[in-house]
């Protein structure tokens, strides 16, 4: 992703290719030849410094929105097993005072430290592969920068995707014990990172730290891919309309509508692969014996269309914030970062 923010400079952080065939629709001859020298020289983020803000701003984020995290999977999971069927009729106001009141208020960062440990190298690795894969992209023929509007949401879409892959295949492992950790309520049979992933190994065997990689894959590709896609189209367009605007507050704004579309739109890929990460969890009975559009089935037809939705308000509650908090933070750090190699 081109986002080289710069607080106070937005008409300066416009991405090359969508704003500029953007830009060529609404200024002058001159205007459009003085863009890409605008461009080239603005400083270019390091490989360290770029993985550093990617997987700062991501652990900043979910931080911020774990109780928000742990709400939307013990919804998501409700009607999964026995003891979650108490949650059926309750309200997030609800279910969040029930946690206050049974496991304190720190309950609502369970399994906060293993997000953090999945977010830092998660994020570090979706911001970077993003860019790395958009530049091999834009060599393509036809999917060159200044090949239109049409190319460069395609080059977003497809850089999307292929970095949010990328990123699940090699942290899954903590993404599973994240889950397992944050729906366990007043019984604990993981003890911490450590005991859940030995644990794991020893209950389900190796291929028990994979449970769900499908439904993951399958969702991720088109999470990112819709996120970064709608987030860049939205930050170019606004920037082109109000270029005078706060930089972080453009950001912000942009994530959170971002983070929206992509909720909706994979929302039900998420609920299915929460639910086969827990399946043996605890020494369970397993509930699911067909897969992954097997489970899709079986929870379509014992719990009707809205079953594959529970947990979607607290979890637009969640993105909103969460979303527009990781661009936020990453746009700011990358400003930062690259003024310090600047003065370097």
């Amino acid at each position: 992703m081109q986002t080289e923010a710069r607080v106070g400079m937005a008409a300066a952080t416009m991405d090359g290719g969508g704003a500029a065939a953007a830009a060529a629709r609404r200024y002058t001859t001159q205007q459009q030849q003085s863009q890409p020298q605008l461009q080239h020289h603005q400083p270019q983020l390091g490989t360290v410094p770029h993985l550093l803000a990617g997987g700062v701003a991501g652990a900043v984020s979910k931080t911020c929105t774990a109780p928000l995290a742990r709400l939307t999977i013990l919804f998501q999971v409700q009607g999964m097993h026995s003891d979650m069927a108490t949650m059926r009729n309750t309200s997030i106001w609800r279910e969040a005072s029930r946690i206050v009141y049974e496991e304190g208020f720190r309950a609502f960062w369970k399994g906060n430290l293993v997000t953090i440990a999945h977010r830092l190298p998660y994020s570090s690795i979706s911001f970077y592969a993003y860019e790395r894969y958009k530049n091999l992209l834009q060599m393509v023929p036809g999917l060159e920068k200044n090949g239109g509007f049409g190319a460069d949401v395609g080059v977003r879409l497809l850089g999307g995707g292929l970095s949010g892959i990328t990123a699940a295949s090699m942290t899954y492992p903590l993404d599973l014990v994240r889950t397992r950790l944050a729906a366990q309520t007043n019984t604990a049979y993981y003890r911490g990172i450590s005991h859940a992933l030995f644990a794991i190994c020893r209950d389900e065997g190796f291929r028990g730290l994979y449970k769900g990689l499908g439904a993951t894959l399958l969702g991720v590709g088109p999470s990112i891919a819709v996120s970064f896609s709608v987030y860049e189209t939205l930050r170019s367009h606004w920037q082109i309309e109000r270029p005078y605007d706060s930089p972080v507050l453009i950001s912000l704004a942009c994530g959170s509508l971002s983070g929206i579309a992509s909720s909706t739109f994979t929302f039900p890929l998420d609920l299915v692969r929460r639910r086969m990460q827990l399946e043996g969890a605890g020494g369970r009975a397993r509930v699911y014996h067909t897969g992954l559009f097997g489970t899709f089935g079986h929870i379509f037809r014992t719990e009707g269309l809205r079953g594959l939705y529970r947990g979607i308000l607290p979890e637009y509650c969640k993105v909103v914030p969460g979303v527009g908090i990781v661009f936020m933070t990453y746009e700011m750090l990358k400003a930062i970062l690259t003024g310090l190699e600047s003065d370097d």
